[in-house]
């Protein structure tokens, strides 16, 4: 399995010019060849295959005065901007085709240098290295130091260095890594997503909803006054930028900290887990957005998937549209209308029932049915990990 390993790292005042020069370097080349082909579609000429266009924006353009800077830089920085803008065209021709499954995807934008996130790539061909010291050498940038908070599982394939906005510096390690399945275990879940609770579990259990926004909102509104208040173009304002982006860094790295290790108890104390096919994106366009965003729960569901592939654990998502609130756990029937206030019912059988237990029981009892045929076996394999490097822009993104 291919995983990003990511690490904090702490580049000096040279390497940290540097860097702004290879993402600029990267961002223009992007930039020049989404230009050149962009011109000639409009003129009606072919598309201009990959080869061509290396050529034109990086051999031929580092000959030529404008673009002669762009030979300070590695070179691979240059070609995996390049093929990111190839790998953003053809996401884009795919979603036009109908080849690819989802949201549509725009064609590729141009980048900017006041994007929040700023990053390049060195491949194997860079010959970027983890020294004997522990530093990660980089081609034309130096020995950056690392926060290595764990070790690496094997040699990495390429490196991403970011920089976000709050003004930190990761680097992100492709590695391959074998599948490190648990033992064996009986137990089975089914998981009610919800904003009271953050997830309701079949077995009863009830994990509280961290509210990880909501508890910083007073740092993070003082913050953006404090901005508002700063003179467009002064360096004040500069500042009063990076200190709002670092709040909500802190808070997302709170938020993603806290779903792994939920998701990671969640795999390992069950065989199989079984969670709703939320439409978060559609959930998020009402008044209940904030807190709907302030969950995470499509990262928490991102985690769970993956982890069971890597742990030999089955996952599986329930059709949204399964009444898995109104169905009585106990003899089936289905209720009439039930408003989210509805916490509690019962059944004409008798069954009193908890909302929120009783579709969690539901959810595991349709995951079973789906997963198992007549003869108890697997009706198809688990499912598999999405790739989540997908260049592109979506429509409507925000």
């Amino acid at each position: 399995m291919r995983l990003r390993y990511r690490y904090r790292v702490y580049p000096d005042a040279i390497q940290r010019h540097a860097l702004a020069r290879a993402f600029g370097c990267a961002r223009t080349v992007f930039n020049d060849g989404l230009r050149a082909r962009r011109d000639a579609h409009e003129a009606g000429l072919p598309y201009i295959c990959d080869g061509d266009l290396s050529k034109q924006v990086i051999t031929q353009a580092k000959l030529t005065p404008e673009r002669a800077w762009l030979g300070e830089v590695s070179a691979v920085v240059l070609q995996q901007a390049l093929a990111d803008l190839h790998t953003a065209y053809r996401t884009f021709f795919a979603s036009l085709s109908g080849k690819r499954r989802g949201r549509k995807v725009a064609a590729p934008r141009f980048r900017s240098k006041k994007d929040n996130q700023q990053a390049v790539r060195f491949t194997k061909n860079a010959r970027f290295a983890v020294t004997a010291s522990r530093k990660l050498r980089l081609p034309k940038i130096g020995d950056v130091p690392v926060r290595w908070s764990r070790a690496l599982p094997s040699d990495p394939s390429s490196v991403t260095v970011i920089k976000d906005a709050a003004g930190r510096y990761f680097a992100s390690f492709v590695v391959e890594t074998a599948d490190e399945p648990f033992a064996s275990v009986a137990s089975e879940v089914g998981i009610d997503l919800g904003l009271t609770h953050f997830a309701v579990l079949s077995d009863g259990r009830k994990i509280s909803n961290p509210r990880i926004l909501r508890r910083a909102a007073k740092k993070l509104r003082t913050a953006q006054k404090a901005l508002s208040r700063t003179q467009k173009g002064s360096a004040n304002r500069v500042k009063a930028r990076v200190r709002v982006a670092r709040a909500h860094a802190r808070v997302a790295d709170t938020r993603r900290d806290w779903a792994h290790k939920l998701s990671t108890m969640v795999i390992s104390d069950n065989q199989a887990v079984y969670v709703e096919n939320l439409a978060v994106s559609g959930l998020a366009r009402t008044k209940l957005a904030k807190s709907v965003h302030d969950a995470g729960w499509s990262q928490f569901v991102a985690m769970l998937e993956y982890k069971a592939v890597r742990y030999g654990r089955i996952f599986a998502k329930i059709d949204r549209w399964f009444p898995s609130s109104k169905l009585c756990s106990a003899c089936g029937t289905v209720a009439g209308s039930m408003p989210l206030n509805v916490r509690s019912w019962i059944c004409a059988c008798g069954a009193s029932h908890d909302r929120d237990v009783n579709a969690a029981i539901n959810v595991l009892a349709a995951g079973r049915a789906e997963r198992l045929n007549a003869c108890g076996g697997d009706v198809g394999p688990p499912l598999a990990v999405a790739d989540t490097d997908e260049a592109g822009s979506h429509r409507g993104a925000a």
